[in-house]
Protein backbone atom coordinates (compact mmCIF):
# COMPACT_ATOMS: atom_id res chain seq x y z
CA UNK A 1 0.00 0.00 0.00
CA UNK A 2 2.88 2.23 0.83
CA UNK A 3 4.94 1.91 -2.54
CA UNK A 4 1.43 2.38 -4.06
CA UNK A 5 0.99 5.41 -3.12
CA UNK A 6 4.55 6.49 -3.24
CA UNK A 7 4.50 5.36 -6.75
CA UNK A 8 1.66 7.70 -7.24
CA UNK A 9 3.11 10.63 -5.47
CA UNK A 10 6.13 10.36 -7.77
CA UNK A 11 3.90 10.69 -10.67
CA UNK A 12 2.14 13.42 -9.37
CA UNK A 13 5.86 15.01 -9.03
CA UNK A 14 6.62 14.78 -12.41
CA UNK A 15 3.01 15.73 -14.12
CA UNK A 16 3.20 18.99 -11.70
CA UNK A 17 6.49 20.12 -11.28
CA UNK A 18 8.43 17.44 -13.54
CA UNK A 19 10.56 16.24 -11.33
CA UNK A 20 11.82 12.68 -10.21
CA UNK A 21 13.37 10.57 -7.91
CA UNK A 22 16.00 7.98 -9.18
CA UNK A 23 17.26 5.12 -6.60
CA UNK A 24 20.23 3.12 -7.51
CA UNK A 25 23.12 1.28 -5.10
CA UNK A 26 24.84 4.62 -6.62
CA UNK A 27 23.07 7.06 -4.34
CA UNK A 28 18.90 9.59 -4.93
CA UNK A 29 19.37 11.71 -7.73
CA UNK A 30 16.40 14.13 -8.12
CA UNK A 31 15.76 14.80 -11.39
CA UNK A 32 14.59 18.26 -12.15
CA UNK A 33 13.29 19.86 -15.69
CA UNK A 34 13.43 23.60 -16.87
CA UNK A 35 11.42 23.48 -19.87
CA UNK A 36 9.15 26.06 -22.01
CA UNK A 37 9.37 29.87 -20.37
CA UNK A 38 10.30 30.46 -17.29
CA UNK A 39 7.91 32.12 -15.20
CA UNK A 40 8.37 35.53 -13.32
CA UNK A 41 5.91 37.76 -11.67
CA UNK A 42 3.33 37.91 -14.29
CA UNK A 43 1.21 34.70 -15.43
CA UNK A 44 1.63 33.45 -18.63
CA UNK A 45 -0.88 32.34 -20.96
CA UNK A 46 -2.23 28.69 -19.80
CA UNK A 47 -1.66 27.21 -23.49
CA UNK A 48 2.71 28.27 -22.90
CA UNK A 49 4.58 25.47 -21.45
CA UNK A 50 6.06 27.32 -18.05
CA UNK A 51 8.61 26.77 -15.26
CA UNK A 52 6.97 28.19 -12.69
CA UNK A 53 9.49 29.62 -10.11
CA UNK A 54 7.44 29.35 -7.23
CA UNK A 55 7.57 25.31 -7.33
CA UNK A 56 11.10 25.31 -8.03
CA UNK A 57 12.90 27.61 -5.49
CA UNK A 58 11.27 25.30 -2.40
CA UNK A 59 11.95 22.57 -4.36
CA UNK A 60 15.99 23.46 -4.13
CA UNK A 61 15.79 24.23 -0.71
CA UNK A 62 14.40 20.42 -0.14
CA UNK A 63 17.16 18.83 -2.23
CA UNK A 64 19.59 20.50 -0.60
CA UNK A 65 18.79 19.88 3.15
CA UNK A 66 17.28 16.49 2.65
CA UNK A 67 19.02 13.23 3.71
CA UNK A 68 17.32 11.56 0.71
CA UNK A 69 19.09 13.05 -2.08
CA UNK A 70 22.82 12.67 -3.27
CA UNK A 71 22.70 14.79 -6.40
CA UNK A 72 20.65 16.79 -8.60
CA UNK A 73 21.09 16.51 -12.58
CA UNK A 74 18.77 19.44 -14.42
CA UNK A 75 17.32 18.79 -17.49
CA UNK A 76 17.01 22.34 -19.01
CA UNK A 77 14.95 22.68 -22.65
CA UNK A 78 13.89 26.23 -22.52
CA UNK A 79 13.22 29.39 -24.40
CA UNK A 80 14.09 32.06 -21.73
CA UNK A 81 11.78 33.80 -19.81
CA UNK A 82 11.84 35.89 -16.92
CA UNK A 83 15.13 37.68 -15.68
CA UNK A 84 15.09 37.71 -12.35
CA UNK A 85 13.16 34.44 -11.72
CA UNK A 86 15.57 32.49 -14.16
CA UNK A 87 18.51 34.44 -11.83
CA UNK A 88 17.17 33.77 -8.84
CA UNK A 89 16.73 30.05 -10.16
CA UNK A 90 20.19 29.67 -11.28
CA UNK A 91 21.81 31.26 -7.60
CA UNK A 92 19.80 28.36 -5.81
CA UNK A 93 21.52 25.78 -7.85
CA UNK A 94 24.92 27.32 -7.83
CA UNK A 95 24.78 28.34 -4.34
CA UNK A 96 24.22 24.29 -3.33
CA UNK A 97 27.06 22.18 -1.70
CA UNK A 98 25.43 19.21 -3.23
CA UNK A 99 26.78 17.44 -6.60
CA UNK A 100 25.04 19.07 -9.38
CA UNK A 101 24.90 18.31 -13.23
CA UNK A 102 23.15 20.39 -16.15
CA UNK A 103 22.24 19.22 -19.41
CA UNK A 104 20.85 21.40 -22.06
CA UNK A 105 18.38 19.17 -24.46
CA UNK A 106 17.26 21.22 -27.36
CA UNK A 107 17.54 24.79 -26.31
CA UNK A 108 19.26 26.69 -23.75
CA UNK A 109 18.26 30.20 -24.82
CA UNK A 110 18.79 33.07 -23.13
CA UNK A 111 17.84 33.85 -19.26
CA UNK A 112 18.62 29.55 -20.03
CA UNK A 113 22.09 30.20 -20.44
CA UNK A 114 22.77 30.92 -16.72
CA UNK A 115 20.58 28.17 -15.67
CA UNK A 116 22.68 26.21 -17.45
CA UNK A 117 26.18 27.24 -16.29
CA UNK A 118 24.92 27.16 -13.08
CA UNK A 119 25.42 23.58 -11.98
CA UNK A 120 29.14 22.39 -10.65
CA UNK A 121 29.46 20.78 -14.30
CA UNK A 122 27.42 21.73 -17.23
CA UNK A 123 26.86 19.38 -20.44
CA UNK A 124 24.80 20.18 -23.82
CA UNK A 125 23.93 17.82 -26.37
CA UNK A 126 25.58 18.03 -29.73
CA UNK A 127 22.63 18.98 -31.39
CA UNK A 128 21.45 21.51 -28.51
CA UNK A 129 21.48 24.99 -29.03
CA UNK A 130 21.96 28.19 -26.82
CA UNK A 131 20.51 31.75 -28.13
CA UNK A 132 23.33 34.84 -26.13
CA UNK A 133 21.65 37.97 -26.64
CA UNK A 134 21.12 41.82 -25.01
CA UNK A 135 18.42 41.98 -21.75
CA UNK A 136 14.68 43.03 -23.85
CA UNK A 137 12.61 44.28 -20.99
CA UNK A 138 8.75 44.12 -21.93
CA UNK A 139 6.11 46.90 -21.11
CA UNK A 140 6.14 50.69 -20.55
CA UNK A 141 9.80 51.79 -21.67
CA UNK A 142 10.43 55.63 -20.02
CA UNK A 143 13.29 56.91 -22.62
CA UNK A 144 15.51 58.47 -20.47
CA UNK A 145 19.05 57.91 -19.10
CA UNK A 146 17.90 56.32 -16.31
CA UNK A 147 15.61 53.31 -17.97
CA UNK A 148 19.16 52.53 -20.08
CA UNK A 149 21.46 52.53 -17.24
CA UNK A 150 19.07 49.61 -15.97
CA UNK A 151 19.12 47.82 -18.68
CA UNK A 152 23.33 48.12 -18.46
CA UNK A 153 22.96 46.78 -14.73
CA UNK A 154 20.78 44.08 -15.30
CA UNK A 155 22.88 43.27 -18.17
CA UNK A 156 25.93 42.92 -16.19
CA UNK A 157 24.38 41.13 -13.85
CA UNK A 158 23.88 38.28 -16.09
CA UNK A 159 27.18 39.08 -17.25
CA UNK A 160 29.16 38.20 -14.01
CA UNK A 161 26.77 35.31 -13.21
CA UNK A 162 27.90 33.44 -17.01
CA UNK A 163 31.04 34.49 -16.37
CA UNK A 164 32.25 33.39 -12.63
CA UNK A 165 30.08 30.06 -13.13
CA UNK A 166 31.74 29.10 -17.04
CA UNK A 167 34.95 29.02 -18.31
CA UNK A 168 34.04 31.38 -21.03
CA UNK A 169 35.80 34.67 -21.32
CA UNK A 170 33.76 37.81 -20.92
CA UNK A 171 35.08 39.41 -23.72
CA UNK A 172 33.66 36.48 -25.78
CA UNK A 173 30.66 36.35 -24.08
CA UNK A 174 29.85 40.13 -24.86
CA UNK A 175 30.91 39.41 -28.23
CA UNK A 176 28.68 37.15 -28.72
CA UNK A 177 25.71 38.87 -27.28
CA UNK A 178 26.12 41.69 -29.72
CA UNK A 179 27.00 40.49 -32.78
CA UNK A 180 24.77 41.66 -35.39
CA UNK A 181 25.41 38.98 -38.82
CA UNK A 182 23.59 36.44 -37.25
CA UNK A 183 20.18 36.80 -35.91
CA UNK A 184 17.59 38.15 -38.48
CA UNK A 185 15.82 41.59 -36.83
CA UNK A 186 17.98 40.87 -33.78
CA UNK A 187 21.15 40.97 -32.22
CA UNK A 188 22.74 37.91 -30.46
CA UNK A 189 24.56 34.75 -31.33
CA UNK A 190 23.14 30.72 -31.48
CA UNK A 191 25.82 28.42 -30.27
CA UNK A 192 25.65 24.45 -31.27
CA UNK A 193 27.21 21.71 -28.95
CA UNK A 194 30.63 21.80 -29.57
CA UNK A 195 30.86 25.73 -30.23
CA UNK A 196 29.48 25.85 -26.97
CA UNK A 197 31.80 23.84 -24.62
CA UNK A 198 35.04 25.22 -27.29
CA UNK A 199 34.46 28.89 -26.13
CA UNK A 200 34.22 27.07 -22.49
CA UNK A 201 30.54 28.41 -21.91
CA UNK A 202 29.53 24.33 -21.52
CA UNK A 203 32.15 22.36 -19.90
CA UNK A 204 31.34 18.46 -21.47
CA UNK A 205 29.57 17.76 -24.80
CA UNK A 206 27.54 14.08 -24.07
CA UNK A 207 24.23 12.88 -23.33
CA UNK A 208 22.04 12.10 -20.61
CA UNK A 209 24.52 8.78 -19.58
CA UNK A 210 27.68 11.16 -19.73
CA UNK A 211 25.88 13.41 -17.05
CA UNK A 212 24.64 10.51 -14.75
CA UNK A 213 28.00 9.19 -15.38
CA UNK A 214 29.27 12.25 -13.88
CA UNK A 215 26.61 13.56 -10.88
CA UNK A 216 27.69 10.08 -9.51
CA UNK A 217 31.05 10.66 -9.80
CA UNK A 218 30.37 13.52 -7.88
CA UNK A 219 28.26 12.15 -5.74
CA UNK A 220 31.08 9.33 -4.97
CA UNK A 221 33.90 11.90 -4.53
CA UNK A 222 31.56 13.65 -1.42
CA UNK A 223 30.57 10.81 0.03
CA UNK A 224 34.74 9.93 0.82
CA UNK A 225 35.28 13.63 1.17
CA UNK A 226 33.09 13.77 4.11
CA UNK A 227 32.45 9.94 5.38
CA UNK A 228 29.20 8.03 6.07
CA UNK A 229 27.02 9.96 8.02
CA UNK A 230 26.28 9.64 11.07
CA UNK A 231 22.27 8.33 12.57
CA UNK A 232 20.99 11.02 13.83
CA UNK A 233 19.80 10.53 17.88
CA UNK A 234 15.86 10.58 18.38
CA UNK A 235 14.83 12.28 21.35
CA UNK A 236 12.40 9.67 24.01
CA UNK A 237 9.91 11.43 25.80
CA UNK A 238 9.79 10.45 30.05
Amino acid sequence: MEEQEQRQEERRDIEEFGSSLIKTRRGTIHTLTIVGQVEGHQLLPPTAKTTKYEHVLPLLALIEESDEVDGLLVLLNTVGGDIEAGLGIAEMIAGMKKPTVSLVLGGGHSIGVPLAVAAKTSFIAPSAAMTIHPVRLSGTVIGVSQMFHYFERTQERILQFVTRNSGVKREDFIKLMLNTGELTGDIGSVLYGEEAVSLGLIDRLGGLSDALECLHGQIEARKKETGPEEPREEESGG
